[in-house]
């Protein structure tokens, strides 16, 4: 981005930061499902799955990381929707913003507010026995993964907004991404699934990703998992911001 578009984004990053700060009921709405689940799964199901050695939060949590983002996102699509229905893109557009600031403040408030979310969320997994031996490193580097699968999921967050109808339908994206990791390696091993769920949950993204950051949590290898889950995020990342953005030229044209 230019310094132009630096400056203006910067400006507008504060803006949508204050609606934030000031519902902070969107970033608590956020987590309760993901806490909920967690809850679930680890006090009433936790005892009947087996997942070899460890306790089961310590197995589930990437899996509840994942869903937190993906619950996160969706108010990403609600914030967009509700800006163009104002006609505050108008407005922006007729001053001398850079055009691009717009979407971007927009993805930046994700995620920083989705970095939030997670925060809490391993603040209460803590709280409920989670350790890891991981050092600074591997700390360092699901953190990076989580942004990067963050970045991926708010520009499809950004096109549902572009393009939805209703506030109803601009959050209803986010829905099949929920319940994407329970089919996955997620909450149980895909070798207790039956020939084609595991197939499926074996090839989709969420198990690749969720894999690396257990194995980053165990201080286990990472294998070829950490090239997929990369691949996965870069891909979805660039498909997203390629529509997204071309939505979004449509709707200022």
């Amino acid at each position: 981005m230019t310094t132009h578009t630096f400056g203006d984004t910067t400006v507008l990053l504060g803006r949508s930061m204050r609606h934030v700060t000031r519902s902070l009921d969107t970033i608590i709405t956020t987590v309760i499902t993901p806490v909920a689940m967690m809850l679930m799964f680890v006090y009433v199901f936790g005892g009947a799955i087996d997942t070899g050695s460890g306790a089961y939060i310590d197995y589930m949590l990437p899996g509840i990381l994942l869903i937190t983002i993906a619950s996160g996102v969706a108010y990403t699509a609600l914030r967009l929707f509700t800006d163009l229905k104002s006609g505050i893109f108008e407005r922006f557009h007729s001053m001398p913003i850079a055009r691009p600031a717009v979407l971007w403040a927009h993805v930046l408030t994700s995620l920083v507010a989705n970095l939030i979310s997670l925060v809490i969320v391993v603040g209460v997994a803590l709280l409920m026995g989670f350790r890891s031996g991981a050092g600074p490193l591997a700390w360092l580097a699901v953190t990076g993964i989580l942004l990067l699968f963050t970045l991926a999921l708010t520009w499809i967050a950004v096109l549902a907004g572009l393009t939805a109808k209703t506030a109803e339908g601009g959050g209803a994206f986010s829905y099949p991404l929920i319940f994407l990791p329970f089919l996955s390696s997620a909450f149980v091993p895909t070798a207790t699934m039956p020939g084609p769920v595991r197939w499926f949950a074996e090839h989709q993204p969420v198990t690749s990703i969720v894999n690396t950051i257990r194995a980053l949590f165990t201080q286990a290898p990472v294998g070829a998992d950490i090239r997929t889950a990369l691949a996965w995020c870069a891909g979805i990342l660039v498909a997203a911001f390629v529509f997204a953005t071309a939505a979004y030229r449509r709707k200022i044209s």
